[in-house]
């Protein structure tokens, strides 16, 4: 009986998985060719840039900027639970800026009094903390519009407005050099984004390290794109600048506050609502040293498994379910082409799931193949020439170049060694983003069943020493 039952249960499996594979194969095929087409454009773009450079201006040097005009600045800078790192950034802040005219706004909670003490800590008349009124924690936008409510109170007091509103996390490490940055390109652009570059983490090289690879990319080509093609460029949340004018428009639009407090990725919406209106926003690279160093805003990422999975489940939430919610399908193709992007990390991230077990499914036919002789002579699963081989040749050579590009852009920016990592790393990023985008469905139920409410599911920050 088992002889007989062993062959049938096995063709019915490998049936599924031949099926399966092909299927899961032609959906990563979709994903690939559209990672391959902004790779093509961006290679276009730049290849049309280098022969093209000796018509245009010199690139902009953060030395070009030193005697520059300096108007006024606020930098806002939501907190809670942020006493073991606040403190430390404050004081760096205020150490290494080097610019005239710039207020900070810190937003703090009632029943967070420890981050409020840390924040007195750092006695710098430039520096306010706010206090919200009423507990937290609620959501990043939340405070952010506190904190507006409150610049705006303090310039009717002082009798003149600030030029651009800089928005920062509570473990940034500045650059110097950066508001004056934003206060040249806020002449012609509504909303200016610095790269934001991870801080290596010796302790964590594999999932904080992740982060290296991913954000290399994402600020050294992807937002090159989308800025190219004319579509929205969204902000990052950190180490960008708005003009206060326009924030002044999108909060007179909603009400009164710029940021809506249920919205789990404002930064990410400001760039939308912002290109909705028909301004210029752009990630600017202004070089401030030899090679590819830039001005740029630095900041550890979540070095445990447990807090990489919470952070990027809220970005997904935010971004791929909630923005589908909030923001729609409007624009023209380049903003709908990437809005399909940001979007289909849910399900790229459930797709590498069913390919790792269409994978295991296979190994364990093949296995039980070479230990039973009477099923050697079954037909392949995968038949050669056949539509599943092609979609999986072409799925390996894109594989191959995907990686390559990763390591190219990591290696780039961090340094051959962390572009080697950048290779096995990727493995981890899947893990990562696989387990996100689970919670984050599992929350996005939860919220529209009534279940769960929005809060700021913030991540335990690394405290990073500043030299000097």
């Amino acid at each position: 009986m088992p002889e007989v039952a062993l062959p049938e249960l096995l063709a019915l499996l490998a049936v599924a998985v031949r099926e399966g594979v092909t299927v899961i194969a032609f959906a990563i095929a979709l994903s690939c060719a559209d990672d391959l087409l902004l790779d093509a454009v961006f290679f276009v773009r730049r290849g049309w840039l280098g022969l093209t450079a000796r018509r245009r201006p010199v690139p902009l040097h953060a030395a070009d900027l030193r005697f520059g005009p300096q108007p006024p600045i606020a930098i806002l800078v939501p907190a809670w639970d942020e006493a073991a790192v606040i403190g430390d950034m404050l004081r760096h802040l205020t150490a290494t800026l080097d610019y005239g005219d710039y207020r900070v706004f810190v937003g703090t909670y009632p029943n967070d009094p420890a981050t409020a003490v840390a924040v007195d800590a750092v006695v710098d008349p430039r520096i306010r903390r706010i206090t919200l009124d009423h507990a937290g924690p609620t959501t990043k936008a939340d405070c952010l519009n506190g904190l507006w409510r409150a610049l705006e109170a303090d310039e009717a007091a002082c009798g003149r407005r600030v030029r651009a509103i800089v928005l920062h996390d509570a473990e940034d490490v500045v650059h110097r050099d950066e508001l004056r940055v934003f206060a040249h390109h806020l002449d012609t652009l509504a909303m200016v984004q610095l790269p934001v570059v991870p801080l290596p983490d010796p302790g964590s090289r594999w999932v904080a390290g992740h982060y290296l690879d991913e954000f290399a990319e994402a600020h050294g080509k992807e937002i090159i794109v989308r800025a190219a093609l004319g579509a929205a460029v969204p902000s990052a949340g950190v180490a960008c600048a708005v003009d206060r004018e326009v924030l002044g428009r999108l909060a007179s639009a909603a009400g009164g506050t710029p940021f809506d407090p249920g919205c789990l990725t404002e930064d990410y919406e400001l760039g939308h609502r912002i290109h909705a209106l028909g301004l210029g926003a752009a990630l600017v690279r202004v070089r401030s040293g030899h090679g590819v160093a830039t001005v740029a805003t630095r900041e550890h990422f979540p070095a445990t498994l447990d807090a990489a999975v919470r952070q990027k489940a809220r970005w997904l939430l935010g971004i791929a379910l909630q923005g589908w919610d909030r923001l729609g399908w409007r624009g023209g193709w380049a903003d709908r082409w990437m809005l399909v992007r940001d979007r289909k990390a849910v399900i790229a991230a459930g797709l590498t799931l069913a390919g790792y077990a269409a994978l295991a499914a296979g190994l364990l036919i093949a296995g039980v193949r070479a230990c039973y002789p009477p099923l050697a002579a079954a037909p392949p699963l995968i038949e050669p020439g056949g539509i599943a081989a092609a979609l999986l040749g072409f799925n390996l050579i894109a594989l191959l170049w995907r990686l390559a590009m990763r390591a190219l852009f990591t290696g780039r920016l961090h340094g051959w060694r962390q572009g080697v990592r950048a290779v096995p790393r990727a493995i981890v990023a899947n893990v990562v983003n696989s387990m996100a985008a689970a919670r984050a469905l599992g929350r996005y139920v939860a919220i529209g069943r009534g279940r769960a409410h929005q809060r700021w599911d913030k991540t335990r920050h690394l405290v990073h020493r500043h030299g000097g």
